[in-house]
């Protein structure tokens, strides 16, 4: 890999919806080296200008990767010190539970479930974290009402060239485009800009407004995708090692035909392994940028990954690279 220990690195940052100012700090220095121009917007959207070579006359490329991770806000506190959570994003209650999470000051805790977890039905509000504290008036000493936390966990190699770690989505996707845009030398012709994304799993509300911004020509959500190449409750072809996903559609957004063809020919020509993503189940930020301005042209560039939205994502470091390929081979494209 080009950089893996940013990666690992991007993987332990806490950034619940919402909250992602951990993660916003550490990309805005490793990318203010690199950058034209650089700016943060009122919602937490980090946005880095790398300008083309064409002047007014350039295309602008828009692309964003999502800094937020799902995770639990405190909405209880009982009495004997448990901490009652709702979600924040979409969080399954099974893969959940006995699992650790971190508070942002530092606080540790243990995903427990009142009664079976099967009973639970996939009812977040079934759970509760064990902090360790031993009264309600214990627990707020570390923990108040409104604090988030995230899963904890570390960053693992698995056989294959294949990783392990939380935050999967969408820590790949910042590094990809921090990868990207240490590599962009600024011959490119277009502008491209480089957004890393807040609240995405809150219901896509960062890329909105960051496009009404830019106004880009062209936009494409850079994230992961589920795996379909192993027993789960999902059916379709993506695989894991299968190469760089290239989106068609999803139930949130059909990419335009024109950017499909496009980063095929830009995979084709560079020899980059790439896949065609279909899913039913999901979306991503090209849903937001698609419907704003007066329309703007988007797809999407996805790793595919498995056990999502859990403290234990896995995915192959090849395909992660490829996507890094792909978005400087499609940075660069001649668009008429």
């Amino acid at each position: 890999m080009r950089d893996e220990k940013a990666l690992e690195t991007l993987t332990q940052l806490l950034g619940v919806g919402g909250f992602e100012k951990e993660v916003r700090q550490w990309i805005e220095k490793e990318a203010a080296p690199y950058a034209d121009e650089m700016a943060t917007d009122a919602m937490g959207n980090l946005i880095v200008l790398k300008k083309g070579t064409k002047g007014p006359s350039a295309k602008k490329l828009m692309f964003i990767a999502h800094m937020d991770e799902i995770g639990f806000m405190v909405k209880k506190i009982e009495e004997d010190g448990r901490l009652r959570v709702c979600n924040m994003g979409w969080n399954w209650a099974g893969s959940a539970y006995n699992s650790r999470v971190r508070f942002r000051n530092g606080i540790h805790g243990v995903v427990g479930c009142v009664g079976w977890i099967e009973d639970a039905k996939n009812d977040v509000g079934k759970l509760f974290i064990d902090i360790g504290a031993i009264s309600k008036k214990d627990a707020e000493k570390y923990v108040k009402l409104g604090d988030v936390c995230g899963y904890w966990g570390p960053y693992i190699e698995l056989t294959n060239d294949r990783i392990c770690a939380k935050t999967l989505d969408d820590r790949i996707g910042c590094y990809q485009l921090l990868m990207a845009l240490k590599e962009n030398d600024g011959t490119y012709p277009n502008d491209i800009y480089y957004v890393f994304g807040v609240q995405e799993e809150l219901g896509c509300r960062g890329s909105g407004p960051a496009a009404e911004r830019i106004r880009p020509d062209i936009g494409i959500a850079v994230d992961v995708t589920p795996a379909h190449d192993y027993p789960c409750d999902l059916e379709g072809s993506n695989c894991v090692d299968g190469g760089i996903g290239i989106k068609i559609c999803d139930p949130s957004v059909v990419s335009d035909e024109g950017v499909v063809e496009a980063m095929i020919e830009c995979c084709e020509k560079n020899a980059i392994p790439y896949q065609r993503e279909v899913i039913d189940k999901g979306g991503t930020d090209s849903s937001s940028m698609n419907v704003s301005c007066m329309g703007v042209k988007t797809g999407g560039i996805v790793v595919v990954t498995r056990y999502p939205h859990c403290q234990s994502a896995v995915a192959s470091k090849k395909d992660i690279e490829a996507g890094v390929d792909l978005i400087t081979a499609f940075s660069k494209y001649q668009f008429e």
